[in-house]
């Protein structure tokens, strides 16, 4: 089989909803690209039909894959697995709820031929457009976190948290297998690592349409504030060593 220039990765839990015009959207912008892709969805730990939905959309939408985990330990847990199951020259991960299109990718390439490595999507840099913008709690919670954020453990990234990150496979073999953060701050952690294993990386703008049935609730932005100390401490003790590449 052809290796893919592009994994996207998404993961899915209890989204049967959500998953079928996210992946109908997808297909429409990739039918006509010239490059070899894949995508995965990564099902897990899900108690509604997501499983049965992906598996009926795989035989009419090229290249679709459910891989199916019972265990369900966070977002990042099941992002990681996707990256170790994808086998693309470039690898991304995008949320299920389509907030950010795949047609921002066509946008990434010419950075990676310029040599960045790590390429995400920024709701927080000029020319990002919020459509509409999220409530003022979430905003003025974002923007606090951000402050923290960059102090503690990434400075210079403007918004950690868009779920639209792309990576070259080097860089995604680098990172993913020490990941330790399974939830909402493995965000902060893939940058955090890919900054102390000197990787380039370049935010772009992007348009990002506000989902009202988001599953992020307010105790998980605390649960970010905490995790980021967490992964400050992994950081300055040194608790990061590079893994053997998988064959």
């Amino acid at each position: 089989m052809e290796k893919p220039y592009l994994s996207i990765i998404i993961p899915a839990r209890n989204e049967a909803k959500r998953i079928s015009p996210t992946l109908v959207d997808i297909d429409r912008h990739l039918k006509s690209v010239s490059y070899a892709y894949e995508i995965l969805v990564l099902i897990n730990g899900t108690t509604d039909e997501t499983e049965h939905v992906v598996e009926r959309m795989s035989h009419v939408i090229k290249n679709l894959r459910g891989v199916v985990r019972k265990e369900s330990f966070g977002k990042g847990w099941a992002t990681c697995q996707g990256m170790f199951e994808a086998r693309g020259q470039y690898k991304l991960f995008m949320d299920a709820d389509n907030a950010t299109s795949i047609d921002h990718f066509e946008k990434m390439i010419p950075f990676f031929q310029n040599g960045f490595d790590v390429v995400i999507g920024s709701r927080a840099i000029p020319g990002a457009k919020l459509d509409p913008p999220q409530p003022l709690f979430k905003q003025i919670l974002g923007k606090l976190g951000n402050v923290l954020i960059q102090i503690v453990a990434v400075p210079g990234i403007k918004d950690t948290q868009c779920g639209f990150k792309c990576f070259s496979e080097r860089a995604a073999d680098t990172i993913f297998p020490l990941i330790k953060d399974n939830r909402w701050g493995f965000d902060i952690e893939v940058l955090a690592l890919a900054r102390k294993f000197h990787f380039k990386i370049k935010e772009i703008p992007v348009h990002w349409v506000n989902n009202f049935d988001s599953q992020v609730k307010l105790k998980d932005y605390i649960s970010v504030f905490i995790e980021t100390f967490k992964i400050r401490w992994w950081l300055v003790t040194n608790q990061y060593k590079i893994k053997k590449p998988r064959e």
